[in-house]
């Protein structure tokens, strides 16, 4: 059985197994219990759901089942798009594009908790462009990466900062997103699948284990192999895992 993809929105992951993929449910209070073993490529999935699994040791996806963000994006280019700022508990902001008709999907799959539409463009090209002059002249990053994201779950967000940073724009839109996490100590990052599900937040995933909250990039879960029990190797623990 191996970890073969993710869901967001809905949240799972999803389990490939002699070329069929199940969903492994992640709703809050879930429990599990797994071992990761070795990790190698996802593999690919055909339009009839058969999945066909792929030995080459890179991982998530080797070169063959990988596809350049340039081929990804070409059929979209000609959609209308939306250029939005996305904020990130505490103060960590950046600008994003993506299909109009995408935009809270697309940032509730980042995790953002707060987020605004900017500006609208006729097509991809145009919204990179103008992301791009955003970044520059406003000093606002094009990416956030998870650590960043998982340093800040414990945090109160900073509206202050968000309320400046969103002062030059002209405003079409804001969002206010709320994960139910209730995380009061900062997570331990941690690569398991172990535990009861706290919740997810984008593509974190957070599992309550012997008294530790652990944060789990679901990315860094995909291509291993698992195996039933909970792990026995020794694992980082939170102050409070003592108590």
């Amino acid at each position: 059985m191996q970890i073969v993809g993710y869901a967001s929105l809905d949240p799972a992951l999803f389990v490939a197994e002699a070329g069929s993929i199940e969903r492994m449910d992640l709703a809050p209070g879930t429990e599990l219990a797994y071992t990761l073993g070795e990790r190698h490529c996802a593999g690919t999935t055909t339009d009839d759901g058969t999945h066909h699994l792929c030995e080459r040791s890179r991982a998530p996806y080797c070169e063959t089942h990988t596809t350049p963000w340039s081929v990804a994006n070409n059929a979209d280019s000609e959609e209308e798009h939306a250029v939005y700022l996305a904020g990130f508990a505490p103060r960590t902001f950046k600008v994003g594009v993506t299909r109009s008709w995408r935009l809270d999907t697309r940032l509730r799959e980042q995790g953002a908790d707060r987020a605004a539409h900017v500006l609208t463009t006729a097509d991809g090209r145009a919204a990179r462009e103008r992301e791009t002059a955003i970044s520059t002249e406003y000093d606002i990053t094009e990416r956030v990466r998870v650590a960043t994201k998982i340093r800040g779950l414990a945090e109160p967000f900073d509206e202050a900062a968000w309320d400046v940073l969103l002062d030059p724009f002209e405003v079409r839109e804001t969002f206010a997103f709320e994960y139910g996490l209730n995380v009061e100590d900062r997570p331990v990052a941690e690569t398991l699948l172990c535990g009861a599900v706290v919740g997810l937040k984008g593509r974190i995933l957070l599992l309550s284990y012997r008294g530790t909250t652990y944060a789990v990039d679901c990315r860094d879960l995909v291509g291993y192999d698992l195996e039933s029990g909970a792990p026995d190797r020794d694992l980082q623990a939170s102050l409070g895992g003592f108590g």
